[in-house]
């Protein structure tokens, strides 16, 4: 069977939301919910936690995750890369001789999840002949193809085109293509193609269709899913009721 590890980024310099990944969502921190959904996986053999904190660390570790080492501040910017993360994480497991076949990239700022879901997405990567990756996505309410952009001029313009004639944009949603919006739930990634490409996804990238994913970014997003906890408590006792 081939190895894999669930891998949380939780850096601690967020702007947006000082601290957001220890701070609690319906009584849980962030970190909690996506470290409880990578423990009731059927298909995941670990999960490790990448944080520049020692105190998300302990916090990481008091909920089960194994944190075996401190991510560098300098790929803990603003600016730093997915990649970045990945890769040391990756160096590092190769010094030990614990590289894995897989990478199940979870983000702490999607914290709804179906664990169910997460190993059907494990499955269809692991499945899968010809993928480099796989990402989740959700579909759009509206498609990306009714979207604009602002001219130069400061007109409205179409998306990606010069035409600021938009009538086009206002035909029936039905007339346009879907469109898909990549979203935090769970990312599958071959350490194979990482190491070959240099690459995280590469260019034959699977889509793992999942329902509409709730983003944790700004302060006023704790509060429409404490809301939407309250209403429907089944997120929560998916991973928090033995």
């Amino acid at each position: 069977m081939p190895s894999i590890i669930s891998l949380i980024p939780a850096r601690s310099g967020s702007k947006g939301v000082p601290h957001k990944n220890i701070r609690e969502l319906g009584g849980h921190s962030l970190l909690s919910w996506s470290i409880k959904a990578c423990q009731i996986s059927s298909r995941i053999d670990r999960t490790i936690v990448s944080t520049d904190s020692h105190e998300y660390a302990e916090h990481a570790k008091f909920i089960g995750a194994e944190v075996p080492f401190i991510r560098p501040l300098e790929i803990s910017g603003d600016e730093s890369t997915d990649y970045d993360f990945v890769n040391h994480a990756l160096n590092f497991l190769e010094e030990l001789e614990e590289k894995p076949d897989y990478i199940v990239h979870i983000r702490p700022t999607t914290p709804l999840r179906d664990p169910s879901l997460v190993d059907d997405a494990i499955d269809a990567f692991v499945g899968s002949s010809s993928a480099s990756s796989l990402r989740s996505v959700h579909l759009m309410s509206e498609s990306a193809y009714k979207s604009f952009e602002i001219s130069s001029s400061g007109f409205l313009k179409l998306l990606h085109s010069s035409n600021t004639n938009i009538d086009s944009a206002n035909r029936a949603r039905q007339l346009f293509p879907n469109t898909y919006c990549a979203n935090g739930y769970v990312d599958v990634l071959s350490v194979k193609f990482i190491e070959a490409s240099g690459l995280l996804h590469g260019s034959s990238v699977l889509p793992f269709i999942t329902p509409h994913a709730d983003e944790i970014d700004v302060e006023e997003d704790f509060f429409k899913l404490n809301y939407k906890l309250s209403v429907n408590p089944i997120y929560a006792q998916r991973l928090f009721t033995s």
